[in-house]
């Protein structure tokens, strides 16, 4: 404590030190209007979708984005492609598995419209599987464009997607921002393959427009509702960030992205109650345990939906593996630390009560199975690339060869990452 003088008159060492005081108080207040300043900017760019300046500092988008870049590189296509060419396996059955597939059919006929309504459980269904499939069908034509080298399929890819983009205003209804991340997610990856392979695409600019007005604000906001949503949201708006070279949107959907992941897989480390996404509302214990649909013993790999069901924690798993192989090729890997910790305790305790019955501490010791083909990628990157004993992860891996598509985001997933080394 500081004694004041007996005088009523200040010393010359106290009004100093008040001089003082005056002073760096005056600084802390400056010091929090330039961070207040910085910070409203930020979110205003963010919010406006608005590609960053130069002299920005990003969090996680790298000083420039590679391209092709979004789940599959250059090189990781020319391994599928040489391995399809010599006909070895798994690959040539994944390659055949997807050219029989009604997304591969050269006469097929894009179904656009302009509002896309899309409620629970896509009831009512305006538009709704017509613009997932054509999404999955154009990237699907933007791989066999790539490993045959027949422009045929990299024309059809670029029918697909300038129909929607001339077409499309918005998604209406509860499902919305889902139904935007479902599609988003297939047609970044499609857009990116054939502008950086393909290139003779004049609708290329329009397409980007689309991505950045329709899709991009939809999703970017994120949701509170079941994990599933915002991973797979997420997924699709940093595939767009990717494509349209934004740094400031690829930063704010890996900003949630990461706070997202430790709220959707647990690990011990946690404490004793899953970690909650801020603003979620989620304060106590019971909510917590509701939201975890009922599950109250907590143990490395279980999600926030096992208890729901395998399959719409299998659209989770599926996103956060997609965003890290993304994430990895732009120059950041995810599946070095906790990200990957999570993926990898996630898909292994699926995969085992996939193919064993469950213990009575697990979701009341039933299950509603159906995981999908939604494995191939995480397994590749942390069993085969890392080197993770992941025992049941490959077990269930391999006895679902080739993995196809879910008919809604995931799509080939043997073809393009089983075994790879890139």
């Amino acid at each position: 404590m500081f004694n004041r003088p007996a005088s009523s008159a200040p010393s010359t060492v106290h009004r100093r030190w008040l001089l003082g005081v005056f002073a760096l108080v005056s600084a802390l207040l400056v010091g929090l209007l330039q961070v207040s300043t910085g910070n409203a900017a930020e979110a205003d760019r963010a919010e406006a979708g608005s590609t960053a300046t130069a002299d920005d500092v990003h969090q996680f988008a790298p000083a420039s984005f590679t391209h092709p870049g979004v789940l599959v590189s250059r090189p990781q296509l020319d391994f599928v492609r040489a391995r399809v060419q010599a006909g070895e396996q798994p690959w040539a059955n994944a390659f055949n598995q997807m050219m029989a597939s009604p997304f591969a059919d050269q006469s097929r006929t894009p179904r656009p419209r302009a509002i896309v309504e899309c409620g629970s459980y896509s009831n009512p269904n305006h538009g709704c599987t017509d613009e997932r499939e054509d999404a999955i069908a154009a990237y699907t034509n933007a791989l066999a464009w790539y490993i045959t080298q027949d422009a045929q399929y990299a024309r059809k890819a670029i029918q697909l997607m300038d129909a929607w983009s001339g077409v499309i205003q918005d998604h209406t209804n509860s499902n919305a921002p889902l139904q935007t991340g479902w599609a988003g997610a297939s047609w970044a990856r499609a857009a990116e393959l054939i502008k950086h392979t393909y290139g003779d695409w004049p609708g290329a600019g329009a397409f980007g427009n689309m991505l950045r007005n329709v899709y991009l604000p939809k999703i970017i906001g994120g949701s509170n509702s079941n994990g599933n949503w915002e991973l797979t949201m997420m997924e699709a708006a940093v595939g767009i960030a990717v494509f349209l070279d934004d740094p400031g949107a690829y930063d704010q959907a890996m900003g949630r992205f990461m706070n997202r992941v430790p709220a959707f897989i647990y690990l011990e480390s946690d404490g004793d109650l899953p970690r909650t996404v801020p603003g979620s509302g989620l304060n106590t214990p019971q909510q917590i345990i509701n939201y975890w649909h009922g599950q109250n013993t907590f143990v490395n790999g279980v999600t926030q939906e096992t208890c729901r069901d395998f399959t719409h924690t299998g659209y989770g798993l599926a996103s956060i593996a997609h965003v890290a192989e993304t994430s990895r090729i732009q120059g950041q890997d995810l599946y070095t630390g906790h990200i990957g910790e999570r993926l990898r305790h996630g898909l292994g305790l699926q995969a085992t009560y996939e193919r064993q019955q469950p213990p009575g501490w697990l979701c009341g010791g039933s299950v509603q199975r159906g995981l999908g083909p939604v494995t191939e990628v995480g397994f590749n990157a942390m069993g085969n690339r890392l080197g993770h004993a992941m025992t049941n992860t490959q077990a269930y891996t391999e006895s679902t060869r080739p993995q196809g598509s879910n008919w809604l985001f995931v799509a080939w997933g043997t073809l393009t990452h089983a075994n790879q080394p890139n």
